[in-house]
């Protein structure tokens, strides 16, 4: 936050036109077209160390995540 205020600061300073942008986070939860499947993460305890899971939704940072 303190380098978003800098910056503001030196923006107001210069009399430079600053824009907003609002972000919308659909590459992180969107809709997968390819089947995707991951290994279970360390944490989740299951008695089965074969089971994996197929994807839903895209993870943020997947190379099948939209571009």
């Amino acid at each position: 936050m303190t380098s978003t205020w800098c910056f503001l600061a030196v923006a107001v300073a210069k009399g430079w036109v600053l824009h907003q942008l609002d972000v919308n986070n659909a590459l992180l939860h969107g809709n997968l077209k390819e089947v995707v499947y991951m290994k279970l993460s360390l944490g989740f305890k299951f008695n089965d160390e074969t089971k994996i899971c197929q994807l839903k939704k895209s993870v943020y940072g997947l190379c099948q995540a939209p571009s």
